[in-house]
């Protein structure tokens, strides 16, 4: 059985609050009585993109269990690699982050969906390219789970899906030619939600720092559409020995 925590939308800002609920997580998967095949983080790592708000994120995101982490619309790439990738210098600084994680009976590609200066997401061509060979090179027996910020579809929550990932007929594609690809899983939402995309499960991790409140729970548009009061909350996707996927939600009490 693998056993994969998927974790999204951090935002560290340098105050207590962000912190304390990601400290919250990470300390709930460092207790668990189980080894996880991985710890997925994907995106708005730093609420300001900031060297501070990186070192700080650096301090928290630390694991017993292999720990792969991807950039979001919130975060700046040259200072997220320098922070958190320091193997990556001499990287084209501009340059997406992308990454991946070979276990044993699966495979992680985690792909910057990531659009500098921009909100919305938009995977760039080297990062397709880059992911059909990561796809190529892994054994059509084995999976493979494309994680990334952005989801690549709406998911009727309107302050969101004006900011998702944009150009998604290009990767529907490269998911039409690789039939080992099993899932995507991606962030941004700040709302657990599961859908399909290109006829894939498509799993959204809830936010961390706080939670998305849907068309049908705000008494007016006005209202404020973030969840201040609700906890952290995180994913399990567990790939069976019969090649199903499971994804449970939990939440943490801070």
């Amino acid at each position: 059985m693998i056993v994969i925590a998927h974790v999204s939308d951090i935002h560290v800002d340098g105050e207590p609050r962000s912190a304390d609920r990601t400290r919250a997580v990470m300390r709930y998967l460092e207790e668990l009585p189980y080894d996880l095949a991985a710890v997925l983080v994907t995106g708005d790592i730093a609420d300001l993109g900031n060297p501070e708000g990186y070192a700080i994120a650096r301090e928290l995101l630390v694991s017993r269990h292999p720990l792969l982490v991807c950039p979001g619309n919130h975060d700046v790439r040259e200072a997220f690699r320098k922070s958190l990738l320091p193997e990556g210098a001499g990287v084209r600084p501009d340059a997406p982050v992308n990454q991946v994680l070979r276990g044993e009976g699966f495979t992680l590609a985690l792909c910057d969906s990531s659009v500098p200066g921009e909100d919305e997401g938009y995977l760039e061509d080297e990062t397709l390219e880059w992911l059909d060979g990561v796809l190529t090179d892994t054994p059509h027996e084995v999976p493979v789970l494309v994680g990334f910020h952005h989801p690549p579809v709406p998911l009727h929550t309107p302050y969101v899906d004006g900011i998702r990932q944009f150009g998604e007929e290009r990767l529907a594609a490269l998911a039409d030619r690789h039939p080992h690809l099993t899932a995507f899983l991606a962030g941004h939402a700040h709302t657990a939600a599961a859908t399909t995309f290109a006829g894939l499960p498509l799993l959204v991790a809830p936010g961390v720092v706080s939670a998305l409140r849907l068309p049908w729970e705000n008494p007016s548009p006005e209202d404020e559409h973030v969840h201040l009061t609700l906890p952290p909350g995180l994913a399990f996707h567990i790939l069976g020995e019969d090649g199903r996927l499971t994804t449970h939600y939990r939440t943490v009490t801070v």
